[in-house]
This record gives C-alpha cells, structure tokens and sequence, in this order.
C-alpha cells in the first residue's frame, strides 16, 4: 500500500486545528465590523462530521499585519465550526461587476480526496442579485445553500451540506 499524498490528507497541518486562535481573525487587534461565522457540517446521510477541518479566506478587508485574511478551525463534537472575522465588503469581479461580500470556505474530512471549496454569501446583501459568481448557479435551492443567515446582531449561520438533499454548492478550482 502506497503512502498517502498531500493531496490525500491535511497532512502536517492537521496540528494547526488544535490551536482555536486560529479561528479568530480578529486576534492581532483587527479595526472593524467583528462579526461570528457559524455552521455545521453534515455528511451525506444527514450525519454530523465530528472530524472535519475547515478554513475561511477573505479579500476584504485587505491583509495587513492586523488582519491575516486567513482562519482555521475543527468541527467540534456537534459538527459545529466558528470563526470570529471581520465583516468582507463588495470585491472587484469581472469587468466591471462587483461580487458580493463574501466568505470563501475550504473542508477537508474524511473521505474527501481533495478540499471541497464553497462560498458563504450575507442574507439580505443588495449584490446577491448580481454577484458574477453567485448568478452562475441557476438552481435556486443551489444558491440559497450559500446564503448564510443572521442570527443575532453580529452573528451569521450557513450549515453545510457535503451530499444529499440540500447539498452545499462547491465550486471547482
């Protein structure tokens, strides 16, 4: 049997979950709207995955010394992830479209070959309409799997489906 590849687990990373502050990319004094990303993630039998390693990547705000765009959590042992961010604003898109302010996600778990990578877009943001990327999708039930919704004043929910009825979209990279 051969050794597994990068492409075939977390790898060396795996560590980097154990580590909560990573999920917050407000922990080197980031200046913003904070906000609570939250979710959980569901197998395809409707099952929570306990095991999963999920990251957040964001374009806005911009990277800086404060902000590292970047966050990584575990699934806990009710499937759930959170990350603690700064609310994204409108990015550049094609021509002249912007895209909606948005959440890029990547899951790594169990039985996946590679990382799946989604989006996770804000209820009631005026640029869904229009978003280049979010008006691919022609499935309404597709699109609003990638709507995450407010929960409390500075809190947004997107559960994640891998497979099955309500499936997540993902995108292909």
């Amino acid at each position: 049997m051969a050794a597994a590849t990068a492409n075939q687990t977390i790898g060396p990373f795996w560590h980097l979950i154990e580590d909560a502050t990573w999920a917050d990319l407000t922990r080197f004094g980031a200046e913003g709207e904070r906000i609570v990303l939250t979710g959980t993630l569901f197998d395809g039998t409707g099952a929570i995955v306990t095991d999963a390693a999920i990251e957040i990547w964001q374009t806005s705000p911009e990277v800086s010394d404060r902000f590292p765009g970047f966050g990584r959590c575990r699934t806990d042992g009710s499937g759930s992830f959170r990350f603690t961010t700064l609310k994204p604003g409108p990015v550049a898109g094609f021509g002249n479209a912007l895209q909606a302010p948005h959440v890029a996600i990547s899951i790594f778990a169990r039985g996946l070959l590679k990382a799946l990578t989604t989006r996770l877009y804000f209820q009631d943001e005026r640029l869904n309409e229009t978003d280049p990327v979010l008006s691919l999708i022609e499935d309404e039930a597709g699109r609003r799997s990638l709507i995450a919704r407010k929960i409390s004043p500075d809190t947004w929910r997107l559960d994640i489906r891998l497979q099955g009825d309500g499936e997540t979209v993902f995108m292909e990279i």
